[in-house]
């Protein structure tokens, strides 16, 4: 009779690789045609976080509950010092990994967010569960946490609460079940995000991620094999080889699966074994080692918290920091919300800080492989904090201070020295060329051109408009409109790469000439000499992102105001923080700030709210970024203007002072101090903001939007095949 062989079924996390190598093969095959899976993505994402806050609630309850008195005392009170101890150690590492990260020349165009005044963090809402079905509702993680943590202190104490456990048990199981099935689409689910990423991401998006996944597996690595193992020599008999090589099948197990949960039997086991093979058994060995294991499962642990490092690499990647004063809360909050599963606290630490939400995603790609060696590291956690918290309870710890001297030593110099190396890696691998500058250099006009001329110097013999007449018949008359520009004031008015001259305004004027059937002729004007140019009748109006103050409203007529843009401070990238509010500024020594053409309206402001500050006039803006010979330490503007200069300068970036956020109105002066114009005007404009036409041309040349001609990503079906266009 012929034995037939059973065919071996494939791991799930052997379809898990599979599912992420062909997400990759797809998106670098069909590229931008596979941006549709990242709704199956989202979906299979949104299936994994239903069961998460649920389990939490229940499990905690059901662990905590199921202790006596006695055996919480005792465990808090040996255990306690020792769980933070190794939270202290996830955080020490988390803080210094991004010291590893390349400098990053960075800069964006204007965003909302640089003067939107950062909502305060309700502590009360989120450590306190006034409503624990809200909390439930909102995924406030840590206040979730803080309920069952106190329900399950609540049931210790409570004679009758078997059948409560009993029911919770069920609870825990069926919940379990229900993340079972959904785990079971993991594959999908990577094959969708695996695919949308490498179909969409850029070479250079690739490039800066590796800087995420190498440093947090390098430290995974470290803590797993060094750190943390070595951590029971100068305390204990064990010995280094003897915890590596029992635990190595679950380590490997863990580490395969990528599922703690399912090695906490052998783990438990192991640490059994240790003792016995030593000869540290006692009578209440085995029940710590049983409560220790499954309570500490429910508390974060080294692997769990390590995962923070994206939150600060989230940060970096997406070209913003974290302030000092964010830290604290990072921390904090952080700690609490990893109580919970790490797909419900890395979205709600990601909007905490203030980092944009489709980070997300690429956690996500990131976790597939990094998941792995973070259970390796929470397997090892495990098994390193019973040994210690068992050895403590059952008194057999003793300390070697020259063990243990040596080991801090050795550790701190290895972490140096692996910090300094990654960082160095990072200098070769990840290059960083810096393009934004040649992106609003290059930036076109979104307007179909009109007729137009542009002058780079008043022509001596040009003849001044008649101002006797009313501005519209005389424009008509004459067949031309006389715009007055700015080359400074980027990005309202300023020539591009070519020689061209380009800009909001300068696209309005266009718009404004086409309608009006007129020739177009642009003049230079400066905030010096604007107002005899329009006065002189050498221009009808300016249209260069001017700046309305009380002085000027005194000497000209404008229209209403196109924009109301926010004050700012341009800062060096490094001392951000020493602006971000009035306290943190009126702290800076011999502090200089710089003025644009100095007004008295702007400098009677500036004393008004920083009275020791040195005012310094700046003839010319470039005179600031390049130069600076006047060693200032900040230069006032608009955050409108200020962020695109920084594309030019990536090294500054605009600072807008919190809570003390200042609007001012931009608008256009006209000749003559003609009102019956600048009411043309008035209304012309909020005709214009009305259509498609002024927000069209507020989000490319002042948000960015399609700044870049966007080139189709590389894909073997277009770039190799061209089987597409």
């Amino acid at each position: 009779m012929v034995k037939t062989r059973k065919k071996k079924k494939l791991s799930l996390s052997a379809k898990i690789m599979i599912g992420m190598g062909l997400g990759f093969a797809v998106g670098i095959f069909f590229g931008e045609y596979c941006a549709f899976l990242q709704i199956v993505g989202d979906a299979f994402i949104q299936l994994l976080q239903m069961t998460i806050l649920p389990y939490i609630t229940v499990s905690m309850i059901l662990g905590i509950g199921g202790l006596t008195s006695d055996q919480a005392k005792l465990m808090a009170k040996k255990t306690g010092l020792l769980l933070l101890l190794f939270w202290g150690i996830s955080f020490v590492m988390v803080l210094l990994l991004p010291l590893s990260f390349p400098e990053w020349e960075s800069a964006a165009f204007f965003s909302s967010s640089i003067v939107e005044t950062p909502q305060k963090v309700d502590f009360l809402r989120l450590y306190i569960p006034s409503n624990p079905f809200s909390s439930l509702a909102n995924n406030v993680v840590p206040a979730v946490v803080l309920f069952s943590i106190i329900m399950g202190i609540a049931l210790m104490g409570m004679e009758k609460k078997d059948s409560l456990l009993d029911t919770l048990a069920v609870a825990s199981q069926a919940l379990i079940r229900m993340t079972n099935l959904i785990v079971g689409l993991t594959p999908i689910g990577v094959f969708a995000i695996t695919a949308a990423a490498a179909g969409t991401m850029t070479v250079e998006e690739f490039g800066r991620l590796q800087v995420y996944l190498v440093s947090f597996n390098v430290a995974a690595l470290f803590l797993t094999f060094w750190i943390l193992p070595m951590m029971v020599a100068p305390v204990t008999p064990f010995k280094y080889r003897d915890i590596v090589g029992l635990t190595r099948d679950s380590l490997v197990t863990a580490f395969t699966t990528g599922n703690l949960f399912i090695v906490l039997t052998v783990l438990t086991e192991n640490c059994k074994q240790l003792f016995e093979k030593y000869d540290l058994k006692e009578e209440k060995t085995d029940s710590y080692v049983d409560v220790i294991v499954p309570i500490s499962f429910n508390f974060p642990n080294t692997g769990k918290l390590l995962m923070l490092v994206f939150i600060l690499f989230a940060a970096w990647f997406s070209g913003s920091t974290l302030s000092s004063m964010q830290y604290p809360t990072f921390v904090f909050a952080g700690l609490l919300s990893f109580f919970g599963g790490v797909d419900v606290a890395m979205p709600f630490m990601l909007d905490l800080m203030h980092i944009p939400a489709d980070m997300y995603q690429l956690y996500v790609v990131t976790g597939i492989i990094n998941g792995r060696f973070a259970t390796l590291l929470a397997a090892m956690n495990l098994v390193i904090f019973t040994l210690l918290a068992t050895a403590s309870l059952t008194g057999v710890m003793t300390v070697s201070k020259k063990k243990l001297m040596n080991y801090v030593v050795i550790t701190l110099l290895l972490t140096a020295g692996l910090i300094g190396a990654t960082r160095w890696y990072f200098s070769i691998a990840v290059k960083n060329v810096y393009e934004k500058d040649r992106v609003i250099a290059n930036m076109q006009s979104q307007v179909f051109p009109s007729p137009r001329e542009v002058h780079k110097e008043i022509p001596k013999d040009l003849e001044p408009i008649d101002l006797s007449k009313p501005a519209l018949q005389r424009i008509r008359e004459s067949g031309v409109l006389r715009v007055g520009y700015n080359p400074e004031s980027i990005p309202f008015s300023y020539f591009s790469e070519i020689g061209e001259l380009v800009g909001l305004d300068v696209d309005m004027a266009q718009l404004l000439a086409r309608e009006l059937r007129v020739k177009l002729e642009f003049f230079p004007v400066s905030p010096d000499t604007m107002e005899e140019q329009l006065q002189s009748g050498q221009i009808d109006l300016v249209m260069a992102g001017v700046v309305v103050t009380t002085p000027r409203l005194e000497k000209m007529v404008f229209s209403d105001p196109y924009m109301e843009a926010t004050l700012c401070f341009i800062v060096r990238d490094h001392r951000r923080n020493e602006f971000v509010t009035e306290t943190a500024i009126k702290n800076i020594p011999k502090l200089k700030i710089g003025l644009p053409h100095a007004d008295d309206y702007f400098f009677h402001k500036i004393k008004a709210y920083l009275p020791r500050a040195e005012i310094v006039e700046i003839k010319s803006m470039r005179d600031f970024f390049e130069t600076n010979e006047h060693q200032i330490d900040a230069l006032l503007m608009h955050a409108e203007g200020g962020s695109a200069w920084t594309l030019l300068y990536p090294k500054f970036q605009p600072v807008v002072p919190v809570p003390d956020v200042a609007k001012i109105p931009i608008a256009y002066p006209v000749a003559g101090r003609d009102r019956e114009f600048a009411n043309f005007l008035s209304q012309w404009i909020k005709l214009k903001k009305n259509s498609i036409e002024y927000p069209r041309l507020y989000n490319h040349w002042i948000l960015g939007q399609d700044a870049e001609p966007k080139q189709p990503r590389w894909s073997i079906i277009r770039d190799v095949l061209k089987w597409v266009e």
